[in-house]
């Protein structure tokens, strides 16, 4: 009974705040700007019991206010408000949580009843969530079953089909939020791409074991419902340490510790056990508990490219060392450990000087569609994110609002050739949170919404964080155009090499590190009585009104790592069409155990449709490396060298995939002979085979024939590894023998080279050396070729004179009686000549001086 009560406090019925004007002078709430109402004495009989329970919003605020006029503590959960008693009393809780017609909602945020409670007063917002990523999952489920292989009549291809619960866009593709020209821009993006935008899903299915023993690879529909899908807002969460949350509205704007204690002043909520909210309040806005931090959404967000952790620059790692005073490890958190590598900067505590301590939130990026939704049903990730890092930093050339919609996401079509502008004006949507004033206009995203918390002020573009904080968002355009680049390497990386800035993501070089977990070892065991939650049917069991934890299905899962890794990803190209840092997706190498115990399967790679990626009949491995944006933002970005001068970064391994070629043959460590052959008869494989797997897992494109070895990216057609071109003119590998195989000519080197150039000693010397060399090497060619020209005039000039002095040369006539004058001797070099050929000494001299001087 007490956990029952205990359920009650998650009071969530409304989410954010209610409509009111466009703007307002000052940040503020708009629902604050509704009239207080009359008060209704609705709550006696609930404090009767929960006397100091905390009230879910200021009772100042516009939102709270509304909620007394409806009936306070039943406006959200429903019950009967006139029952009194004490928490001993169980015919009293029982009649109060029962109410007149049996209602009662203990977790009001719940999609499954959101449309009586939080959608009263926000709606539109449940029927876009129930349609989201965040429920269906639909992207996820796509991927793993491109992963694992599975076709038929359960695959999917690139068609995304399956999610958590079986739903349609009942609508029609035009999205409920958004302005008139993102709604077109979507409506325009679902024609271009059916695949990734269906209009309808099926429910996950669920093969048989029969079934699975004929096709093992549907084995993925196990792990799916067991593994991936326990996080999604229509289940209750895992009880595990950092998973608690609510559901629904409640999974984001209800606070949980980690540790998942009840912090508050209700006597009915023990404070001794896990598994309750922090407090009994809403977090949303500025005016709600300053946000929604971050470690909520990582309830979430811990796995799969496990951006939340990685955001708060973490990343699993199995020692969970250093130990504390007692010698213990660290605890678990989601049941992993954790390495702390570098926080993204957006998150860090430390900022820029013109601005103030503290981090940002993922909400102060990421926009209340991409939370919520639109109304359609997006396919993947890139489907439902509209914000591009240039929508608040521009590029070297253009600020934000000179840039055309669609920029940054170029492949997919819908490019303007104008710029987008500001906007005065607010969707609805973004006005059910804290509204800024405009100042000159609120800067617009790549789809055409306003950022309704980043706006230009002045000269300056101002972000409005949920925190309460202020930050100034440094342009590119004006750090070009002051100077004020931090380094030579960011002006060259960003402004010079316009490449860069025309083909990549800006988080291709900013993202520093990336977690990448290569090798994803799977067992799926249907030994009988082996099984293992099953989230979907939890989720449906809640969808239907029942809903049901116990829910299982046949199969125990089991997995393991081959190598973890954090430093310099691969790059790739996206579905966008843009360079971007590459991670292990799901990279499956499964094994199935059938009913009777028995091996069916052992370390089979699943393989796409046949000539995806040019895989060629047979498919394509289908051990995925998935392009992601890491949110591991750095103020100094990955080297030019960590890219330009490595294999890896390339796509050709690690060290250029020289190492981990013995993975597809059974590895012995054992006594042996000269020959290798082993020396006694109870030798145990150390290491199984894996027999698809000739190579590194790192490595996606063979360096000698260029051939693509696994899939790159699972649900866009354009994404890929680096084509031929891109390697081609990316790859600098080696350029150091470019100078230093002379090193080899002791004579050369030292009596001209070092003797020219003295001894180079650190690494700015070098690079100083460098940029010599190249201008010494441009004036010395100006300088050679001005004097072969000159040469070339007079040698013309001495042909000419050659010509004439021929002509002179014929016999002279007969002398004549008549006394002769003296005859002057033609000069065979006439001034003008001399004067030619003390310019070309002079074009020499200028030479020699011009790279003495550079010399110097």
């Amino acid at each position: 009974m007490k956990k029952t009560l205990a359920i009650v406090l998650t009071l969530l019925g409304v989410l954010l705040l209610t409509t009111v004007a466009l703007a307002a002078p000052n940040a503020h709430s708009a629902a604050d700007n509704t009239a207080a109402p009359t008060v209704q004495e609705d709550r006696e009989g609930c404090i009767s019991c929960h006397e100091g329970i905390e009230n879910i919003r200021d009772p100042e605020s516009g939102m709270m206010k509304q909620i007394q006029t409806q009936g306070e503590c039943t406006t959200c959960h429903a019950g009967d408000p006139t029952v009194t008693g004490t928490p001993d009393d169980a015919e009293a809780v029982a009649a109060a949580h029962g109410g007149e017609d049996g209602t009662f909602y203990p977790d009001p945020g719940s999609p499954w009843v959101a449309d009586k409670t939080c959608g009263k007063c926000h709606t539109d917002y449940n029927y876009a969530l129930v349609r989201s990523l965040m429920n269906t999952e639909a992207g996820k489920i796509q991927g793993n079953l491109w992963a694992w292989g599975v076709q038929g009549k359960y695959g999917e291809g690139r068609t995304v089909k399956f999610g958590n619960y079986t739903v349609d866009d009942e609508d029609g593709p035009t999205p409920i939020f958004g302005t008139d020209t993102y709604k077109q821009y979507v409506e325009a993006l679902q024609i271009a791409f059916p695949d990734q935008f269906p209009t309808h899903l099926e429910r996950l299915p669920v093969p048989t074991v029969e079934e699975i023993v004929q096709d093992p690879s549907l084995a993925a529909f196990t792990y799916q419902v067991n593994q991936c899908q326990r996080c999604h807002v229509g289940t209750p969460p895992r009880s595990k340490r950092g998973d608690w949350r609510g559901m629904g509205c409640s999974s984001c704007h209800i606070p949980y510790s980690n540790e998942g204690y009840y912090e508050g002043s209700d006597p009915t909520i023990p404070k001794d056990e896990p598994g309750h909210p922090l407090v009994h309040s809403i977090q949303g806005t500025r005016e709600a508990r300053n946000g929604i931090p971050v470690e909520t959404c990582n309830s979430c967000h811990n796995r799969g490219k496990r951006i939340g952790v990685s955001y708060e620059g973490i990343m699993e790692f199995p020692y969970g060392t250093p130990f504390d005073e007692t010698g213990m490890g660290q605890p678990k958190l989601h049941t992993k450990k954790y390495l702390y590598i570098a926080d993204d900067l957006h998150h860090s505590q430390v900022s820029r000087p013109e601005n103030p301590e503290g981090g940002m939130l993922c909400q102060d990026c990421h926009t209340s569609i991409e939370m919520h939704g639109d109304g359609n049903i997006p396919g993947t990730t890139l489907g439902q994110v509209e914000i591009e890092c240039a929508d608040c930093h521009g590029t070297p050339d253009m600020y934000p609002w000179e840039l055309p919609l669609g920029y940054n996401e170029e492949a997919f079509g819908q490019v303007s050739g104008d710029g987008r502008g500001l906007t005065n004006q607010l969707p609805i949507n973004v006005m059910d949170g804290t509204v800024y004033e405009p100042k000159d206009g609120y800067l617009l995203s790549a789809r055409g919404n306003p950022l309704g918390n980043v706006v230009l002020d002045g000269d300056q573009v101002i972000l409005h964080s949920a925190t309460g904080r202020d930050y100034f968002v440094p342009v590119l355009k004006d750090i070009k155009q002051k100077g004020t680049w931090t380094t030579p390497d960011a002006e060259v990386a960003m402004d010079k090499v316009t490449a860069h800035m025309e083909q990549m993501e800006c988080y291709a070089c900013h993202s520093n590190w990336a977690p990448q977990c290569y090798g994803c070892h799977v067992t799926v065991d249907y030994t009988e009585g082996n099984a293992g939650t099953d989230w979907v049917a939890v989720g449906n069991s809640y969808a239907e009104g029942h809903g049901d934890t116990s829910l299982t299905t046949p199969g125990k899962v089991k997995e393991g790592r081959s190598y973890l890794r954090w430093e310099n990803p691969i790059l790739g190209v996206n579905g966008e069409g843009r360079v971007t840092p590459l991670i292990p997706g799901c990279q499956v190498v499964y094994t199935v155990i059938g009913p009777d115990g028995e091996n069916v399967v052992n370390n089979v790679i699943g393989r796409t449709p046949p000539n995806e990626e040019g895989g060629g009949e047979e498919g394509q491995l289908g051990m995925d490396m998935a392009p992601a944006q890491p949110h591991t933002a750095g103020r100094k970005a990955r080297t030019c060298e960590s890219c330009h001068n490595d294999p890896k970064a390339l796509g050709y391994g690690i060290n250029g995939g020289e190492y981990m070629m013995g993975n597809d043959q059974d590895f012995y460590v054992e006594l042996v002979d000269a020959e290798g052959n082993l020396l006694t008869d109870h030798a145990q494989v150390q290491a199984p085979g894996i027999p698809d797997l000739g190579h590194d897992w790192s490595q996606i494109v063979d360096p000698e024939t260029g051939e693509q070895l696994m899939t790159v990216g699972s649900h866009w057609p354009g994404s890929g590894p680096l084509n031929e071109d891109q390697r081609s003119r990316m790859e600098r590998i080696g350029v150091c023998m470019g100078c230093h195989q002379n090193m080899t000519d002791t004579e050369f080197w030292t009596d001209k080279v070092v003797a020219t150039y003295g001894q180079i000693v650190s690494n700015d010397d070098h690079i100083n050396l460098m940029n010599q060399l190249v201008h010494d090497a441009v004036d010395g060619k100006t300088a050679i070729a001005d004097l072969n020209a000159a040469q070339a005039e007079i040698s013309e000039l001495q042909a000419q004179i050659a010509e004439g002095g021929g002509a002179e040369s014929q016999p002279a006539p007969a002398p004549t009686m008549e006394p002769a004058n003296p005859v002057e001797t033609p000069s065979q070099n006439p001034p003008w000549l001399l004067a030619a050929i003390s310019l070309v000494i002079g074009i020499g001299l200028g030479a020699g001086a011009i790279l003495a001087t550079r010399k110097k």
